[in-house]
């Protein structure tokens, strides 16, 4: 599910150096104006088992961000830089993201195309080799299988029930 053009383009500077600080780039938004835009920057801890990261954290880890997409320069205007947790309504973008967390529910968007385009259900999982994956979702009671290409937008839907 990789993103479009420009916000493809910082995950790729980004990666690399997130991988060598053991950090995730869960995300990057860029929204807003096109003069004056907001990069949002969503990190997490690269190892799975680690709680998530903290304010603390977060706030460390932008300096070398922002020094990044600097050094990039994908934007010719001036932007605003927001660097911040996944939050309780964390996007999934890789395919190892929809295994860890299988059993959440998760609202799925697709790209265009005919049938159906947002779906609401527990994550199953994934399944399939490298460029041929499937998502499987529950949707009210019965299995759908979606290609993970197809997928435009995916996060946890938040249990507010507690």
């Amino acid at each position: 599910m990789p993103k479009a053009g420009l916000e493809q383009t910082i995950i790729d500077a980004l990666e690399p150096l997130a991988d060598k600080r053991g950090i995730d780039v869960v995300d990057v938004e860029v929204v807003g104006a096109s003069k004056a835009p907001c990069v949002r920057v969503r990190i997490d801890h690269a190892d799975e088992d680690a709680p998530t990261i903290t304010l603390d954290e977060v706030t460390a880890e932008t300096e070398w961000i922002s020094a990044a997409i600097d050094e990039l320069d994908p934007i010719p205007s001036s932007f605003t830089l927001e660097v911040s947790s996944p939050g309780m309504a964390r996007p999934l973008r890789k395919p190892r993201d929809f295994a860890r967390f299988a059993g959440q529910t998760v609202a799925v968007g697709l790209g265009p195309g005919e049938g159906r385009r947002r779906y609401t259900g527990v994550l199953l999982g994934i399944d399939g080799e490298a460029g041929c994956e499937t998502v499987a979702l529950e949707v009210d009671g019965e299995r759908v299988e979606l290609p993970f290409d197809s997928i435009k937008k995916c996060t946890i839907k938040p249990d507010f029930s507690a």
